[in-house]
């Protein structure tokens, strides 16, 4: 009897929270899906990202007093290095990206942030909500979502572990009428992308809520530190360094510390005599490690990351969350599994929806049927 009320209420919620979460679902996989891809895309779309080679790359001194020379007026935060054949580019106090061959120190492109994806990433992080408001929808209609992967898994759950149960909860019947294709698009593509989906939607979670974060953190073994500012010492040199000291860094970065993808590097340019160069290296399959050294003295800070492959799990879960949620944890192979859970997570309301509207119309008509039948006795007497 408490099972079968279990049951029926967990189906009850399944159905309306599927429906009130419908289309924040639908958006939010529809977006994932194309920005599981974006960097690919990216590159065969902009041909300013590509840089033919010629010799050695020239360091960042160089690039930043050619930015300099165009943007007088702007101030360089910092500049990123892509890779072999393709330009750098800077992040400056402007809307736009400037891209620069890292062979010529030629400037390249300037390219307004607004773009195509950045409308998809409003969408995807606050559905085109004001962001305040957008990150609580989105939040908590992940949570909703993540729940509804739960409760289907408890409907789809066979009754008995026979050959037609098992046929009938892991098979799809492609040659049935479309209500039972419908059906089994739903019941079966929701089970064997359930594993996937609750990963995208955790990964989501742990982004969207400081308490859900801290929540996997703990469980996962994660302990509570304190966190550390990253400052250079300022009791012997009160000047901030010339930017031969950040070529320095930079060539550290490459030779010394990064383990991969060594041509790829993140360098930052220090303002103040008291701020750190920080090195944002390993980019590789969507992780990356921040290393800051002193300016001064380039010796690494105490808030540097270590290496990934050295991390223990809390925090290897941390830092590759972002990795896990865009499914490049392991390269295009996970990228593609998720663009396709993404596509069926995108069906589930559809699908849903239409099974329920079909019970719905099938009760209407029992009920039409039921009156009618109770309506005939009386229309033969009179």
């Amino acid at each position: 009897m408490v099972k079968k009320i279990f049951l029926k209420i967990n189906a009850w919620l399944h159905l309306w929270l599927g429906i009130v979460s419908g289309i924040i679902v639908i958006i939010l996989s529809i977006t994932g899906c194309i920005l599981v891809f974006e960097q690919e895309i990216r590159q065969v779309t902009n041909p300013w990202l590509h840089a033919e080679k010629q010799g050695e790359q020239l360091p960042p001194s160089v690039l930043y007093k050619a930015v300099a020379d165009v943007l007088p007026n702007k101030e360089i935060y910092s500049i990123w290095y892509h890779g072999e054949g393709k330009t750098a580019h800077f992040s400056l106090n402007s809307d736009s990206l400037v891209y620069v061959n890292p062979y010529t120190a030629e400037v390249v492109a300037m390219v307004d942030h607004e773009d195509f994806f950045h409308v998809i990433e409003e969408g995807h992080f606050y559905l085109w909500f004001p962001e305040a408001i957008g990150e609580l929808v989105v939040g908590w209609g992940t949570f909703v979502f993540f729940f509804i992967l739960l409760s289907g898994l408890i409907m789809w759950w066979p009754k008995r572990w026979n050959k037609k149960e098992r046929n009938n909860s892991f098979t799809v019947k492609w040659k049935a009428r479309f209500k039972r294709l419908n059906y089994d698009l739903h019941n079966v593509l929701g089970f064997y992308s359930l594993t996937i989906a609750a990963i995208m939607a955790i990964t989501a979670l742990i982004m969207s809520f400081t308490w859900f974060n801290s929540g996997v953190y703990w469980l996962t073994g994660g302990k509570k530190t304190e966190y550390i500012i990253s400052k250079s010492d300022t009791t012997i040199n009160q000047k901030v360094v010339s930017l031969q000291q950040v070529d320095k860094a930079w060539k550290k970065g490459t030779d010394e510390i990064a383990e991969y993808n060594k041509d790829q590097i993140i360098v930052s340019f220090p303002k103040k005599a008291s701020d750190a160069i920080e090195l944002c290296t390993d980019m590789i399959n969507g992780s990356w490690r921040y290393v800051n050294l002193d300016q001064h003295t380039l010796k690494e800070l105490p808030s540097s990351q270590v290496k990934l492959k050295d991390e223990q799990l809390a925090n290897w879960l941390r830092r590759n969350n972002f990795s896990l949620h865009v499914g490049a944890i392991g390269g295009i192979t996970t990228k593609i599994i998720f663009f396709l859970v993404s596509l069926i997570c995108a069906s589930l309301p559809i699908t849903g929806f239409y099974v329920w509207w079909g019970k719905r119309k099938k009760k209407i008509r029992k009920k039409r049927k039921h009156l009618a039948h109770d309506a005939a006795p009386q229309m033969n007497a009179i």
